[in-house]
């Protein structure tokens, strides 16, 4: 399911027209790193790293849309950052690149 959601993450950041081609190139070198990390985790943080990978994969849907819902877009990067705060002390990397992700999008004005 994660490597699903990945996948989607990747389709939606595909098709972002904001920001310039270095930095959606940099998007998704991260989101390399993020499958990286997220492969590592033990399978009894599986549950937690779903619910990364959802809200990350509804942010990237809102940003992909023509007339995306800006609240929804920031419930969504809002959940993103609730969803990591229990990996802060166990998976540093992890968040560091979910944080990178989203002060990349944020910077793109998504």
């Amino acid at each position: 399911m994660i490597k699903d959601t990945l996948a989607k993450i990747e389709s939606a950041i595909a098709r972002v027209q904001a920001g310039d081609a270095a930095e959606k190139d940099r998007l998704v070198r991260l989101l390399g790193q993020l499958k990286e990390e997220l492969a590592s985790l033990p399978p009894s943080r599986a549950d937690e790293a779903r619910s990364i990978g959802n809200f990350t994969e509804a942010a990237a849907h809102e940003v992909s849309r023509e007339d995306g819902s800006v609240q929804l877009r920031n419930l969504s990067i809002s959940g993103i950052s609730y969803a990591v705060k229990g990996f802060e002390a166990t998976h540093p990397k992890l968040v560091a690149v979910v944080n990178e992700i989203c002060m990349l999008l944020a910077g793109m004005g998504i």
